[in-house]
């Protein structure tokens, strides 16, 4: 196979230094006048006599995909980004030279063509070409005819070819962009700012995770790739902004699964004089309107289930749920650190010696009962040792007023009313700090000046995350997140 795939390329390379020979190589005075789809859509459905007389010219550009040689005539497929057309190409008509250079192009040529529109016998709408221009010389052949690229790892590695051969892929590459302007247009029309804050940050924050770390040679700092825009965020709501958002790149030096890529995309909001109960409600109304423009229904099918986002989505505490999903967790001693060791170790859980409750319970949340989360869920009062930005609830403590959002065993979203007292949140960035010096190192930093920040006064506020690539595997039905990114992240071949 692969000697065979070097032969072509020889070909193809001789091919290309004879059409050096002939002028000039790679032209790109082309210009074309009409796309695929919308001579579909406007003559698709007409008689063939209607067409005839219409004599409707048209310049095409795109990438040959098919070719079927028939003596003096042939048949042929342009592929242009919205579709095909079906090319009929005439010996006669275009004259023996351009003709014997048709037959000479390689499938995936990138080709102009010129002609005039009609339908074939069998009903399909055709160009019958009167001019025909190779625009680029494809020296690779394309992936099986273009009848599919079914190898995952190529795929993933070489988006290009995929692009090319599956149609699927475009679909769902089209539909994400669909679903960010939706999430864009949905906060904008309730009045939010668009923003867009440093990707490089001084000292990293805004979530619990390991960042990645570069050098400015100028001003010989460390430099940490954002994990999260948070703190900025709030900052820009400290200094007046009351609603602002910004869909954004973060990177976490992490693991890589079916839901992890170390570069993903997160849409973070936040709302002045609003809590987590505020953006509960906001998050279904987002979700649904996503839905409602995605599939033009509010059932959404996923892994073979079908999800209808018109119901209430469900509620309960971390607690709740832990006690739901683990009957002989007595829930006496839901707060009692011992017995909740105990239960996480006996369910194979490692528990370092610096956990407390709150990690705990959380470490056995996270195996017990986040697979179990199907259907539209939100988790809320996470313990407060493991929320170190969001704010305590006023009737317990040890919890704080924040939800998780997870459909389908995934987490989904993330908001919370928060923390805005300065004196507070300087104490858990210490408790962080703690927890980095004790091994943890995804572990918060202290930011003096978030702290600086808060000092000058930030007013009740809600915020939120929407991790928009989880979302958009939901919305389009793929269940590993390199399916929804073009380029994701996997480990060189040498």
């Amino acid at each position: 196979m692969q000697n065979d795939e070097q032969e072509q390329i020889a070909i193809r390379r001789s091919k290309l230094t004879e059409w050096r020979k002939t002028g000039t190589a790679f032209p790109n005075d082309f210009r074309r006048t009409a796309m695929a789809d919308v001579l579909h859509t406007e003559f698709g459905a007409k008689e063939a006599t209607v067409i005839e007389l219409a004599k409707k010219e048209v310049a095409l550009t795109g990438r040959l995909v098919t070719r079927r040689v028939m003596g003096k005539a042939s048949f042929a497929h342009l592929r242009d980004v919205s579709g095909d057309v079906q090319l009929y190409i005439r010996r006669d008509e275009i004259g023996m030279e351009e003709y014997g250079f048709f037959k000479e192009l390689d499938i995936g040529d990138i080709i102009g063509t010129e002609g005039v529109l009609f339908k074939t016998r069998s009903g399909e709408l055709s160009v019958k070409v009167t001019r025909l221009v190779l625009l680029s010389k494809a020296l690779r052949p394309m992936p099986e005819k273009f009848h599919g690229l079914s190898d995952r790892e190529t795929r993933y590695r070489q988006r290009y070819l995929d692009l090319l051969s599956n149609e699927d892929a475009r679909r769902v590459f089209r539909t994400r962009s669909r679903i960010t302007d939706c999430l864009r247009q949905f906060l904008c029309e309730r009045n939010f700012l668009e923003v867009e804050t440093p990707m490089m940050h001084i000292v990293p924050g805004g979530a619990v995770a390991r960042p990645f770390v570069t050098h400015h040679n100028a001003l010989d700092i460390e430099l940490y790739l954002r994990v999260a825009p948070e703190l900025y965020l709030k900052r820009l709501v400290v200094g007046g902004f009351e609603r602002v958002f910004e869909i954004n790149r973060n990177f976490r030096n992490e693991g890589l699964s079916t839901q992890h890529n170390p570069e993903f995309t997160m849409l973070e909001f936040y709302q002045a004089y609003a809590d987590y109960s505020d953006f509960m409600a906001l998050t279904e109304e987002m979700f649904r309107e996503v839905a409602t423009t995605v599939h033009d229904s509010l059932v959404v099918e996923f892994n073979e289930k079908q999800y209808d986002l018109k119901k209430p989505f469900e509620r309960m505490s971390v607690e709740e749920s832990i006690l739901r999903f683990n009957r002989k967790f007595e829930e006496s001693k839901i707060r009692d650190v011992e017995f909740a060791t105990y239960f996480a170790k006996d369910l194979g859980i490692p528990i370092e010696n610096n956990y407390g409750l709150g990690k705990i319970l959380i470490e056995i949340f996270e195996k017990t009962v986040e697979p179990n989360l199907d259907n539209p869920t939100f988790i809320t009062e996470y313990p407060a040792e493991i929320s170190p930005l969001s704010r305590r609830s006023d009737s317990d403590p040890f919890v704080t007023d924040r939800f998780e959002l997870f459909i389908a065993g995934s987490e989904l979203a993330n908001g919370f009313s928060e923390l805005n007292d300065a004196e507070d949140q300087a104490e858990r960035f210490h408790a962080q700090v703690a927890n980095r010096g004790a091994g943890d190192d995804e572990a918060m930093y202290f930011d003096d000046d978030y702290i600086c920040a808060l000092e000058h006064g930030l007013p009740p506020t809600a915020g939120e995350g929407v991790g928009v690539d989880r979302l958009v595997m939901f919305m389009t039905n793929q269940t590993s997140i390199r399916d929804v990114l073009l380029f994701p992240h996997m480990r060189p071949r040498n």
